[in-house]
């Protein structure tokens, strides 16, 4: 039976150089980034990643680096299945699993078109079941591009009972929905981890651990604290909550674009180039930079805070 991962997730972001190259240096400055404000796992080669935009090499290249990096600090997992078809998915799968991650995460809404139903999901899930190496942990990702795909109970639990999962990174944006998810896997490997920052606090609070969602790019101590400390500091975890579910507005500034660009400012990265977002993100989302700086400044001023409640 595999391990369960769970707790703050971050969805890695992948820096480029000016000439369109992975920056691996910068890439190995924001790994640090990652572990030394409160990570307790990473997740690589996700979209945040721009994965649909990585060819398989590079996509391989990123998730052996992240686990030769991290070296066991704390778990690895990856993605970077993006194909349509059965073959190219084993193959890209395969070559993931074989970077030395701790786990591979297969997005839901390649298992079936939009059209189709959970028996041709579960059909595909179980063809690539049988391709994966068995020992190899596994995670399932509600990918929200090209579309969103939420699994039924039927599907989540066969998932949960198989013991091959350890991970879903939940992507339905509602408490109830997670809270009967989390009571299905009871008894096995299969962590449910929330996406969603404005219902972050309401799960932790209920005693819900874990998220994974894109903010952990600009402040995870912060959901790391609410996480391991709010519920002994209800109130300070009120108002944080309401700052963290604001700020999580901002994801629709140009992100993952937006991320790099405060990874500049905190000078893990130089460059701020996105193929995801290959539009001018000043022109098209004004006062970007003041927003930016408040998201900061916000983010500071309540680490005094949470430093202040300790």
């Amino acid at each position: 039976m595999s391990s369960s991962i769970n707790g703050i997730i971050p969805v890695m972001i992948t820096p480029f150089t000016p000439e369109d190259r992975i920056d691996w240096a910068g890439y190995e400055a924001l790994i640090e980034w990652y572990i030394a404000n409160g990570s307790e796992a990473l997740f690589a080669v996700c979209q945040s990643s721009e994965m649909q935009y990585l060819s398989l090499e590079e996509r391989v290249a990123l998730a052996r680096f992240t686990a030769e990096k991290v070296a066991g600090r704390v778990p690895v997992v990856a993605s970077g299945h993006i194909s349509d078809s059965f073959d190219a998915q084993k193959e890209e799968l395969l070559a993931v699993a074989d970077t030395g991650v701790d786990g591979v995460v297969l997005v839901t809404n390649r298992l079936a078109a939009p059209d189709a139903g959970s028996d041709a999901l579960r059909s595909h899930l179980d063809a690539l079941l049988a391709a994966l190496p068995h020992d190899m942990p596994l995670g399932l990702y509600e990918c929200p591009a090209p579309y969103r795909r939420l699994l039924t109970d039927e599907v989540f639990s066969y998932c949960a009972e198989s013991g091959r999962f350890t991970l879903l990174k939940d992507v339905s944006c509602d408490v109830e929905t997670v809270k009967r998810r989390a009571k299905l896997a009871e008894g096995t490997p299969l962590e449910i981890s929330n996406a969603n920052s404005a219902i972050s606090w309401p799960l932790m609070k209920s005693g819900q651990r874990g998220f994974c969602g894109v903010m952990l790019n600009i402040h995870p101590d912060l959901y790391r604290w609410m996480q391991d400390h709010g519920r002994d500091h209800v109130d300070l975890a009120e108002e944080l909550a309401v700052f963290l579910t604001l700020s999580a507005v901002s994801e629709g500034l140009g992100y993952p674009k937006l991320a790099k660009i405060v990874h500049q400012r905190l000078g893990t990265f130089a460059h701020a180039g996105s193929r995801a977002v290959p539009y001018d993100v000043r022109e098209r989302h004004w006062a970007l930079d003041a927003i930016i700086y408040r998201l900061l400044q916000g983010s500071e001023d309540f680490r005094g805070k949470v430093a202040a409640a300790a």
